[in-house]
């Protein structure tokens, strides 16, 4: 009786996080599980890591790598390469593609002296043409999910082994991941994983088992540290490895290549773990699937059918969260630019690189993991793009002041955006509603409009049953099947945005509307302006754009429909980091109509609560100053926000007094620590009562300054 196992750990962490969560991860994972990876050295397994994480133990401890080289070079570990900054590999251009792939792994053969065969799949993310994306870069072989290969039709008893694909005759190898092996790993005794493999090398000989997951499950998982470490679980794994190793034999993957031939060829389809397929659905979808699930699981049926019931595809998240497909499509637009530019081979580099840090997944999506709800994440790859595109246009702009515009569909929705760029701040408008969707401040690479929806998840059915003691559950679990909160009353933050959040963006309110009912998003829109498509018309200038948003609609106005028309002109110059904005509200009836109008802005900072940010109202501090305060003013006509961390300074100012409402925007969604709640970002509505007669139009004149002590601090970073 004989059997083969291979191991894989995969580590990452995402471009942006925080360094004290880096050295937590550290400390309670990557040094103890090395310490006794040396500790036995007939432990046999391949490792990976991301470059930005390689990166990060190199500056901080640089002794790892070399311990880690001396493992390589005695044939104990096996290194493995992939995207340096752990992209979604099908959803970056080919370019970049192989370029990240390429970068690690130079990386780790400078470091290591091994030179990688194998490629780790960030979150196990296939689809079919990335045989010959992988091929091209001179992998030899990926490790999936075996979800994958029983999507295709195989059975566990036929996955005892790896396959061959290709693509236009480009071939790859595949080894499946047993997920019998990935839960028992380290949530149950050592010796349910050994009596499994005993199990399966009782059918027949020189079979092979794969398991393969975060290394971070070993120790930074909750209560995994204790269990793990303090307790002695991988101590003990490891010794019942050596124990039955006369049968239960650890080969490298590239040794499997080696010395056992192929199952056989298989196409796989486009997949991942069967949990990241049902975090894809909206919320419904996603209940009815849950649903669905434990149906057949309380039938006795999944087992035998379970296979066959799967989400959607990783690319939904782009469906799911406009946020994400902004981002993504950002990067896209910023890839394409750096294909074209002509640049020096340092300036080519350095955008390079940006660019690639930006494609770092993390933020891109969400379930228990992933950071699309982490707005330093999210800002983290929004810096690094806007870093990659100021070095592109900076070096291919003549002129040191330059100021342009376009209208594409940016974000592929099948409506124009049009793109407002200068040397100082780039404006993205959504002929949807006419908002602002994004405002860069080019010279300390910010994203003023990154900010989230309050949404629907399916999740959140879970927050509402969840009556148990937050403190009580210490027990070692998967990730997967935690439910706890990190605070009461989660539940009364259960609020959901009916528009997307941006900047300029035009209400006309219910005469029923208060602030309470309208930060919750549950208020009477009497008029047709918010989502509703508006015209545009650019004028350009050599030193100035001016655009020209109009809409004519309707508001609702003594039980009838009124047609009311808007314009709003937006005025850049070069050099500028200030918007002019002329509004004209017209009545287009032929009786006298009585309007609440207001403008939302929204503005993403990275903490609402912070004393070094600050509203100010009419140029003093009002009673509550904080980005998470819900307050109304009146009389207003100049509002601000200071970030004393990044030393900026926004400032609106109007030419007649309004009243304004601000509000913090704060989300409710699970982590692998437990349902939390997140400040994303603040919105101030200001707002008019009007009132015009037949033909009468209402003009306001506005401007948003932006201000900060950072000018030119990019031009060549």
């Amino acid at each position: 009786m004989k059997i083969y196992l291979a191991i894989g750990i995969h580590n990452h962490q995402p471009v942006g996080n925080f360094d004290f969560v880096l050295e937590e991860a550290y400390e309670k994972s990557y040094l103890p599980f090395f310490e006794l990876i040396e500790k036995y050295p007939n432990i046999r397994l391949a490792m990976h890591f991301s470059g930005i994480l390689l990166e990060w133990i190199e500056k901080h401890h640089p002794d790892y790598i070399e311990r880690m080289k001396a493992r390589v070079h005695a044939g104990q570990i096996e290194m493995m390469t992939g995207g340096y900054y752990e992209p979604i590999l099908s959803v970056i251009p080919e370019n970049d593609c192989q370029g990240q792939i390429e970068k690690l792994t130079a990386y780790i053969k400078k470091k290591t002296g091994d030179t990688p065969q194998g490629l780790w799949c960030a979150e196990r993310i296939w689809e079919p043409q990335l045989a010959g994306r992988l091929a091209k870069a001179g992998v030899e072989y990926s490790i999936l999910d075996d979800t994958h290969f029983k999507c295709a039709g195989l059975r566990d008893e036929q996955l005892y082994g790896y396959f061959i694909t290709e693509e236009l005759g480009a071939p790859l190898r595949l080894f499946p991941i047993s997920a019998k092996l990935r839960y028992t790993i380290p949530f149950q005794d050592p010796y349910v994983t050994i009596d499994y493999c005993r199990h399966v090398a009782e059918t027949r000989d020189n079979l092979l088992l794969v398991f393969a997951d975060d290394g971070e499950k070993f120790g930074v998982w909750p209560n995994t540290y204790d269990h793990v470490f303090t307790n002695g679980w991988l101590e003990s794994f490891f010794q019942a490895l050596e124990e039955n190793s006369d049968w239960l034999q650890l080969i490298h993957f590239r040794d499997v290549l080696k010395q056992l031939p192929p199952h056989g060829r298989v196409y796989l389809p486009t997949a991942s773990y069967m949990e990241m397929m049902q975090w894809t659905l909206p919320a419904a979808g996603y209940r009815e699937y849950e649903d669905f699930e434990n149906r057949l699981k309380s039938e006795g049926l999944w087992d035998q059918y379970g296979i066959y019931v799967r989400g959607g595809i990783w690319r939904s998240f782009l469906a799911k969260y406009s946020e994400s497909n902004h981002m993504h499509k950002k990067m896209i637009r910023v890839s394409r630019k750096l294909s074209t530019a002509t640049l020096t081979k340092k300036e080519r580099i350095a955008a390079q690189d940006h660019l690639w840090a930006g494609q770092c997944n993390c933020p891109y999506w969400h379930g228990v993991f992933g950071g699309l709800y982490l707005p330093h994440l999210r800002h983290a790859n929004f810096s690094e793009l806007i870093r990659a595109e100021h070095i592109i246009d900076h070096a291919t702009h003549d002129e040191e002041n330059w100021v342009q515009a376009e209208v594409t569909d940016f974000d592929s929705d099948g409506h124009d955006e049009i793109i407002l760029e200068n040397d100082c701040i780039n404006v993205y408008f959504s002929s949807l509603g006419g908002r602002i969707i994004e405002l860069d401040d080019r010279q300390i690479a910010h994203n003023y409009l990154n900010l989230l929806n309050r949404r629907e998840e399916g999740y959140h059915r879970k927050l509402l049953e969840l009556t148990q003691d937050m403190s009580s559950q210490k027990q070692v679990s998967s990730i997967h099947d935690i439910v706890s909160a990190k605070e009461e009353g989660l539940d009364r933050y259960l609020v959901f945005d009916p528009y997307r959040r941006g900047s300029w963006i035009d209400h006309f309110l219910g005469e029923v509307t208060t602030l309470k009912t309208f930060s919750s998003g549950n208020y009477p829109e009497t008029g047709d302006f918010v989502d509703s498509p508006y015209k545009h018309m650019i004028k350009t200038k050599k030193s100035l754009v001016t655009l020209m948003l109009s809409r004519n609609g309707s508001v609702e106005n003594k039980g009838g429909l009124c047609p009311v028309s808007i314009e709003k002109r937006f005025i850049m110059k070069s050099g500028a980091s200030k918007i002019k904005v002329d509004y004209q509200i017209t009545n287009l009836s032929e009786e006298s109509i009585s309007l609440w109008f207001a403008i939302e802005h929204g503005f993403a900072f990275h903490a609402g609560n912070d004393p070094k940010r600050f509203y100010r109202i009419n140029r003093r501090s009002p009673e509550n100053p904080s980005l998470s305060g819900i307050a109304e003013e009146s009389g207003v006509t100049h509002f601000s926000l200071s970030d004393n961390y990044l030393n900026v300074t926004i400032t609106l100012t109007w030419n007649k007094p309004a009243d304004l409402w601000r509000f913090p925007i704060e989300t409710v969604s699970m982590s692998e620590a437990g349902f939390e709640r997140v400040y994303q970002g603040s919105v101030a509505l200001c707002h008019w009562k009007l009132e015009l007669s037949p033909g009468e139009a209402q003009k306001l004149e506005l401007v948003e300054q932006i201000e900060n002590s950072s000018r030119g601090q990019l031009k060549n970073s």
